[in-house]
């Protein structure tokens, strides 16, 4: 059958990428509490295009995806890559699988366990024969405004927030590594349970470490730039301010 894809483009420009997103598959990932975890992926895919071509074969990406185990890791992604790249016949290749993982956190008094998801994005791209990975995690805070505090008689206004960090990295490092900086650096980390015990004890808690969105981010850059698995990293947090009609945020991108 006439290939209609491989004729020629009548406007001669390279596609930096082309292929396809929302694409739903199970996956499985490493957890440090279980060795593993099931979930299930959201996926974007594509490749570059020459110029000289009219378009990519969108069915062999998903041909490429159902040859793909389910188990997440360096090895199985850059075999994917380097198929897709061959049965696209193109020089670059990226996938992101884009996931909810799963944490078990004990409730702050009554030590209830519950289970918190964060959401994870696993990008990883082919250039020719150089692989590079970057891990996106995105863990839910609480903060307390520390000038609220300071000039109220009675309380402070308090917010959840969001840290988004993306990572390369130069060897494994858990998932649960990051989402622990992430807790660590707000007012207080924000739980799935919570008793009547654990609701006082996080408000107390929070509102005695107030945190600006600035206080945050610094102290998530500083755990980062102290990891000896790290290459690059970029931290944003934004804020969902209560008592304002707009977000306040913060980004540190290490040099």
């Amino acid at each position: 059958m006439q290939d209609i894809q491989m004729s020629s483009s009548e406007v001669a420009i390279p596609i930096d990428s082309v292929g396809v997103k929302n694409l739903r598959v199970p996956l499985l990932v490493r957890d440090r509490e279980n060795g593993a975890q099931h979930t299930v992926a959201q996926v974007e895919v594509g490749v570059d295009l020459p110029a000289a071509f009219k378009g990519t074969h969108m069915s062999r990406f998903v041909e490429s995806l159902e040859t793909f185990g389910e188990e997440l890791d360096y090895h199985s992604l850059r075999d994917l890559l380097a198929q897709i790249q061959e049965r696209l016949s193109a020089r670059n290749a990226f996938i992101s699988f884009t996931f909810p993982y799963f944490m078990t956190l004990p409730s702050p008094a009554t030590k209830r366990k519950s289970r918190m998801n964060y959401e994870v994005t696993l990008t990883g791209a082919l250039e020719d024969e150089e692989m590079s990975c970057m891990l996106e995690v995105c863990v839910p805070v609480m903060t307390v405004c520390p000038c609220s505090k300071a000039i109220s008689d009675e309380g402070a206004h308090s917010q959840r927030a969001e840290i988004r960090l993306q990572i390369n990295m130069s060897g494994f490092a858990w998932i649960e590594e990051f989402i622990e900086i992430a807790n660590n650096a707000g007012s207080s980390p924000v739980y799935s349970l919570l008793k009547r015990e654990d609701e006082k004890y996080v408000t107390e808690y929070a509102f005695a470490n107030p945190t600006f969105v600035e206080d945050v981010v610094r102290a998530v850059a500083k755990q980062l730039s102290e990891h000896e698995k790290i290459d690059w990293y970029r931290v944003e947090v934004e804020s969902f301010e209560s008592i304002h009609n707009h977000s306040a945020y913060a980004v540190i991108e290490s040099r």
